[in-house]
């Protein structure tokens, strides 16, 4: 008895090995990410700081415009106490100015696309930016306030689009 139990402890104790099973390695080539250019990280940085800027724009820009155009309506169909037209007079300088400012990053922008190589490839998604600011500015100055909005509203979106199909990667 004492031999049959050393005998099935040592048989017990064995390790039995699975048997292998050889799987077949992929054929796929491996697929490393590659990093995009240094200018395409930058620029993709760039518009979505513009995108940020002008969607903050278009939302301060609404009701100074719609005041400007309502205090202007005002005063054409009655007398209007002079401050309230020296500020409204104020207002719209300052609305130019900041019009002029924004159209100034938005044209070194596409600027930008349209001069570096390897942002020439999304230049049709963000084609059009700078002549869409200085639609707004004619607007402006032509004394429609509240339509001058409508071309960054065009300009949000085209900054938006090209964010959509640049790759993403860190700077």
């Amino acid at each position: 008895m004492v031999f049959a139990a050393i005998i099935a402890g040592a048989a017990f104790g064995q390790k039995k090995t699975p048997a292998r099973t050889t799987t077949a390695k992929s054929t796929a080539p491996k697929t490393s990410s590659t990093m995009p250019p240094l200018d395409v990280r930058a620029a993709r940085v760039k518009v979505s700081n513009q995108a940020s800027n002008v969607a903050q724009f278009i939302n301060i820009m609404q009701p100074i415009t719609q005041s400007i155009e309502a205090l202007d309506n005002e005063a054409r169909t009655r007398k209007i106490a002079k401050a309230s037209a020296d500020a409204n007079e104020t207002n719209k300088q300052k609305l130019m100015t900041a019009i002029k400012n924004m159209r100034a990053g938005i044209d070194a922008l596409e600027t930008e696309f349209e001069t570096k190589p390897a942002l020439k490839v999304y230049l049709t998604r963000i084609q059009g930016i700078s002549e869409l600011a200085a639609q707004s500015e004619t607007l402006a100055f032509t004394g429609k306030y509240v339509s001058s909005r409508d071309p960054w509203k065009t300009i949000l979106q085209k900054l938006n689009d090209t964010l959509s199909v640049m790759p993403t990667a860190e700077l």
